[in-house]
């Protein structure tokens, strides 16, 4: 089994470097783990503090048990992964079943920062994207898909998101085999990517 992970700043373009590999790929021959998928549950928290809950610090992830599905599906067994509601900041009771597969791509902000989780990488690859293009992205995500208004995607962007990458996400970068620039519209960098997965393959 093959894991590549990748990361970079929220808005950096992950999602569609993934969504290009994916394509290029025969379906059943790849899946995408979300770190996303395993923040820690906060239902035990009161409704009106979860807002103000740091997503974007390594606390904030399960990492363990992303470790342990990772081991799991590199021995054939299917695991089951999480869900997690933006809207609420709970786990939800519904989880995604995933069978072993020949390639497994980890996606999300800060997978490149847990050293065991790093460590079961085959390939490690960070999404760059200057700020400007990463505050766009994430003011018109937010509010179509979190429903929150351009002004509080920037207060939070300034009082978190901005502090977490300067100081966990961008150091990250210095792991990566690859770094892809300009997001999800370098085709160079993705072709490279996806010909080497590929070469791996057969």
């Amino acid at each position: 089994m093959l894991i590549i992970g990748i990361a970079g700043g929220t808005g950096s373009g992950k999602t569609t470097v993934v969504k290009k590999i994916v394509s290029s790929l025969p379906k059943n021959q790849v899946t995408v783990i979300p770190q996303d998928s395993y923040y820690w549950d906060s239902s035990h928290v009161p409704v009106e503090e979860r807002s103000k809950i740091n997503f974007d610090e390594p606390a904030a992830i399960e990492w363990p048990l992303l470790v342990k599905h990772l081991n799991e599906l590199k021995q054939g067994k299917a695991v089951e992964v999480p869900t997690y509601s933006y809207l609420t900041c709970t786990r939800q009771p519904e989880t995604v079943r995933v069978e072993p597969c020949k390639v497994v791509i980890v996606e999300g902000i800060l997978v490149l920062n847990d050293e065991q989780l790093r460590d079961m990488m085959d390939v490690k690859v960070f999404v760059d994207a200057s700020a400007d293009d990463r505050l766009i992205r994430v003011i018109s995500r937010d509010c179509v898909e979190r429903g929150r208004t351009p002004l509080m995607v920037i207060n939070r962007y300034q009082d978190v998101l901005k502090p977490m990458h300067d100081l966990y996400i961008e150091p990250s970068k210095k792991f990566a085999d690859l770094i892809v620039p300009q997001g999800g519209n370098n085709e160079v960098a993705i072709k490279l990517l996806t010909d080497y997965i590929a070469s791996r393959l057969r």
